[in-house]
């Protein structure tokens, strides 16, 4: 590559990425999903638009593998254990026998509506079972469900990734799938297993070294905590375990453990997600060709339909049987199994592995990706009022960031206190801290004081509090209980969160 392709390249990509942003706004206004936007701007530089002809499927696998790993880390990073530990045994079920379902009906589907052969079905069937990290936490950020249902559809979205990815590889791969269907079964829990083991021990090991090694720079501990979940995504595959797992668990410790700088760490993933989506959406738009989609409509309405209709419904009922969960729960959760980017990456591999009919294949999942995407995800929120699931927004944390300062034995810890915290009215000697920390700054309107202990603390104040090592954790589990309940947190029950997940 020249410097003046070098540059070409530069100007097309920021110019891609600058049109993508304001998409982002344009979205948020309209409900129109964004994923859309963005496979549109891939499909408008394509063949049928600009020209530009892009048809490696193996390299579109590739860095979609790449920026799953990206999307599935801020989702574990923005998760609460507290929030989805009583959903987990509910979303392994949904995860795992409900993937096993949706495969089953959905292949059934394939091969007797629109003709494919049983091994093109199963794989269009694996292909498809899996819901969307990306468009699941994007759209339970604006709809407020109950935290039962928040947790158990970010575990899920979370967890079906890695046996699906399994289950895709093997069945592309007819002549080395396995002879039986208790070996894929083995193969795919001793992956789930090496993957599980091994992102709990990175995440540990690294919030363990991370709370206790003061980097030279704020900036470090955002780059330090991508790199552990690279490489548990890659230390996990290398292993012969599921890399997708690994870099999800990864994720998740760390995001719940007390890691200094959480806030910074947390805005720089979801930079890096939003910029993999964008990126990933795009060239999966540049990989297809619009003028041979026309053929595919009608067996992707006729496979959309048996998904949404059926087969979703029918997952959520068998693997939440052995769960008290009210029908009402049920339903959304059968609506709201969002398909996005990772079906369409998902469609690559037989493409690259040169299945017979793959290229038909990643049609038809492509335009049902972006027809249902456009049903479901708009019409969650009104779903989940229908349903009577949709709340008010609750009180949100206090924003707690933590630096560690090594020489003195202690941590300067910065809290910001938002618009619909409890902490709003609430003097600072009413925070009783822990003995070993005090409030030592408030920055409010562009100005700094020392309080005094009758100061009244407001919305968008900053704080910044010092304290001893030892105070450190209970010091945080007092503002969290202040944030959530206001001058009665000790009264109401909510003295703080639950142990956090190490």
């Amino acid at each position: 590559m020249t410097v003046d392709q070098l540059n070409q390249l530069m100007l097309i990509s920021a110019t891609v990425l600058l049109v993508a942003m304001g998409a982002v706004r344009l979205s948020s206004r309209t409900g129109l999903p964004s994923l859309l936007i963005y496979l549109g701007i891939g499909v408008v530089l394509g063949q049928d638009g600009f020209g530009l002809d892009f048809e490696d499927a193996e390299l579109t696998r590739t860095l979609g593998y790449a920026a799953l790993v990206v999307i599935l880390a801020e989702g574990g990073l923005a998760t609460k254990w507290s929030e989805i530990r009583p959903s987990v045994p509910a979303a392994t079920s949904l995860a795992t026998v409900g993937v096993a379902v949706s495969v089953g009906v959905v292949a059934c589907a394939a091969h007797f509506l629109i003709g494919l052969p049983w091994e093109s079905a199963l794989v269009m069937g694996a292909v498809l079972s899996p819901t969307d990290a990306a468009a699941v936490f994007s759209v339970l950020r604006r709809v407020p469900l109950p935290p039962r249902l928040t947790g158990t559809l970010e575990a899920e979205s979370g967890f079906n990734d890695a046996p699906v990815v399994i289950l895709v590889v093997a069945l592309s791969a007819v002549e080395h799938a396995p002879a039986v269907w208790y070996e894929l079964v083995a193969t795919i829990l001793f992956e789930l297993a090496v993957g599980a083991v091994a992102g709990v021990l990175i995440g540990r090991i690294g919030a363990y070294g991370l709370r206790r090694v003061a980097l030279p720079a704020a900036g470090l501990y955002p780059i330090a905590v991508l790199a552990l979940c690279v490489l548990a995504y890659a230390g996990g595959a290398l292993a012969h375990g599921s890399g997708f797992l690994a870099v999800y668990v990864t994720a998740l410790v760390l995001g719940n453990s007390k890691l200094p700088h959480r806030p910074a760490v947390r805005g720089f993933a979801d930079g890096l997600a939003w910029l993999a989506q964008i990126g990933l959406f795009v060239l999966l738009g540049l990989l297809v060709t619009p003028h041979v989609l026309a053929d595919d409509v009608w067996p992707a309405l006729l496979i959309g339909l048996v998904l949404t209709l059926l087969a979703r419904p029918l997952s959520v009922v068998v693997s939440l049987l052995p769960f008290r969960v009210p029908w009402r729960d049920r339903a959304l959760l059968s609506w709201a199994g969002l398909r996005g980017a990772v079906p369409i990456v998902l469609a690559t591999i037989p493409m690259v592995a040169e299945m017979h009919g793959s290229e038909r294949m990643f049609n038809i999942v492509f335009v049902l990706v972006v027809i249902f995407t456009l049903v479901q995800g708009p019409t969650l929120p009104w779903v989940a009022r229908k349903l009577g699931l949709a709340g008010s927004p609750s009180p949100r944390d206090v924003e707690i960031e933590s630096a560690p300062l090594e020489r003195l034995l202690g941590h300067l810890v910065s809290v910001a206190i938002p618009e619909e915290s409890r902490m709003h009215g609430v003097e600072v000697a009413e925070l009783r801290l822990p003995p070993g920390s005090a409030v030592t700054l408030v920055v409010r309107g562009g100005s700094s004081f020392v309080p005094m202990p009758s100061t009244v603390l407001r919305r968008g104040d900053e704080l910044l509090v010092v304290t001893t090592e030892g105070a450190r954790d209970a010091t945080e589990r007092r503002l969290l209980a202040v944030g959530r309940g206001g001058k009665l947190a000790s009264w109401l029950g909510t003295d703080g969160p639950a142990k956090p997940l190490r």
